[in-house]
């Protein structure tokens, strides 16, 4: 196709889960699902997990046709993660609470997954909804020795010794990969993360999968290997204001900037791959003339070939930018 790219609105991939609920599928105009639906993909380049672009003349092409043929386009001057789209974005919806957990850093992920893609996880949420009584656990108690830690861990006392708090709307925090964490109950967050679905598990709260009435595989080794004790107690970001935007991470594999606004911003940029994401209020883009509303839990990704176009809120609206570094 000689079409030229403009912004990219994919199909969400929805995702069972046993702990998730159905708050996702109406966030994107969809009746409630029927089963439990833990996540909602909106950018992927993972595995089978494929976005497909969902209007225009790019319609029903994936995130790996337009890499495979026009990555420049996409990502201008800024590498692939092994031959993939960097980025992964997604909502989820925490009805009962995560597994504790740990993702592995990219040299990790290729010593422990060697036929896998190679890459660890890092990541960042933004809370979105929390109820009064919902707890975060982001990393590990001031004073928790990697003595302690694994003494919990055979105890099955493990969540005693992981740093907890009432997260509020607006909170964001970022886990580098080795981070031990679980989201709790009554929580939706969105993250963006490294282009990778690889996690380990080390304690599931006693709970037994109703399909198969087995506990759901832990990962003790995996998780050990990968786990940074020495991290210490994650905590919400401070944001850092550049301009009109709030500068929420910065790091090797992406920034977060949040924006609130009720006037006229630029979103995108020149020679940069951006994702744009609505998470409250509702706005539209504008970029050559065409129109694209945005609505929450909207995402336009901006291939770095197009330059900035101009996002408009209908009254107050909160929106992400994910930058590709």
């Amino acid at each position: 196709m000689t079409e030229a790219l403009h912004p990219l609105r994919f199909e969400p991939i929805f995702k069972k889960a046993i702990w998730g609920g159905d708050a996702l599928r109406p966030m994107f105009g969809r009746k409630p699902p029927t089963e439990a639906e833990g996540e909602a993909w909106v950018v992927s380049d993972q595995g089978d997990n494929q976005s497909r672009v969902i209007d225009g003349p790019w319609k029903g092409q994936t995130l790996r046709d337009l890499m495979l043929h026009h990555q420049r386009e996409l990502l201008g001057d800024s590498p692939p993660s092994n031959g993939l789209f960097p980025l992964l974005l997604k909502f989820l919806d925490a009805r009962a609470p995560l597994s504790v957990q740990v993702h592995p850093n990219d040299e990790q992920a290729r010593r422990l997954d060697p036929t896998g893609p190679g890459l660890g996880k890092t990541e960042a949420w933004l809370v979105l909804d929390a109820q009064p009584d919902s707890l975060l656990y982001t990393g590990l108690r001031p004073g928790i020795t990697a003595k302690k830690f694994r003494e919990a861990l055979t105890s099955d006392e493990l969540p005693e010794v992981m740093h907890a708090f009432h997260p509020q709307p607006g909170d964001c925090l970022f886990l580098e990969a080795g981070t031990l964490h679980a989201i709790g109950a009554g929580l939706l967050l969105f993250e963006v993360q490294q282009t990778s679905d690889i996690t380990y598990r080390l304690y599931d709260w006693g709970r037994i999968d109703a399909k198969t009435g087995l506990p759901r595989q832990l990962h003790i080794e995996q998780a050990l290997a990968c786990t940074n004790v020495e991290r210490g107690a994650c905590k919400p970001v401070n944001p850092v204001m550049m301009g009109d935007r709030e500068r929420l991470v910065e790091c090797r594999y992406f920034t977060l900037d949040r924006i609130r606004s009720d006037r006229p911003f630029a979103v995108g940029q020149a020679n940069v791959c951006k994702l744009v994401v609505c998470v409250d209020g509702s706005a539209e883009v504008r970029h050559a003339g065409g129109r694209y509303p945005l609505t929450r839990g909207g995402v336009l990704l901006f291939p770095a070939s197009i330059g900035p176009g101009e996002c408009i809120p209908s009254g107050n609206a909160t929106i992400l930018e994910c930058g590709i570094p």
